[in-house]
């Protein structure tokens, strides 16, 4: 079972920027490297947990969601078993508990879909950084 650790959250002024950084143990991304789905999820309070990101560890293909398109940026550094959430132009409705995720799937294709999978058994989670944006 894959163990996620966040870290890389904080307090930040809107128009900043903050980086997240998820680190993964239990396994290393080569023993099954072509087939991890990495995702960063988010949820505010009142809300339902929302996908921000995905990345699949075979092509490092990527996808967001309209609301952070453009600002964010989803990257895997494989040496270190790290993924990164890097948060531009931050506004205070990104204001939320960022959660990393992990799951095996079988394609890309798969790894995009999973974004809209709000499931607490479908992922592995890690702990949950806070992020808050003042105006």
């Amino acid at each position: 079972q894959v163990q996620l650790v966040e870290s890389g959250g904080g307090s930040v002024q809107a128009g900043g920027s903050l980086r997240l950084s998820c680190t993964a143990s239990g396994y290393t991304f080569n023993s099954v490297r072509n087939r991890h789905c990495m995702a960063w999820f988010r949820q505010a309070p009142g809300k339902e947990r929302e996908g921000v990101a995905t990345i699949y560890i075979g092509d490092d293909s990527t996808l967001y969601p309209d609301s952070v398109k453009g600002r964010f940026a989803i990257s895997q550094h494989n040496a270190t078993n790290t993924v990164y959430l890097q948060m531009n132009s931050l506004n205070p409705e990104d204001t939320a508990v960022y959660y990393c995720a992990a799951r095996v799937v079988q394609s890309a294709w798969l790894c995009q879909a999973a974004l809209n999978v709000r499931s607490i058994t479908y992922w592995s989670w890690g702990q949950g950084t806070q992020v808050t944006v003042s105006s």
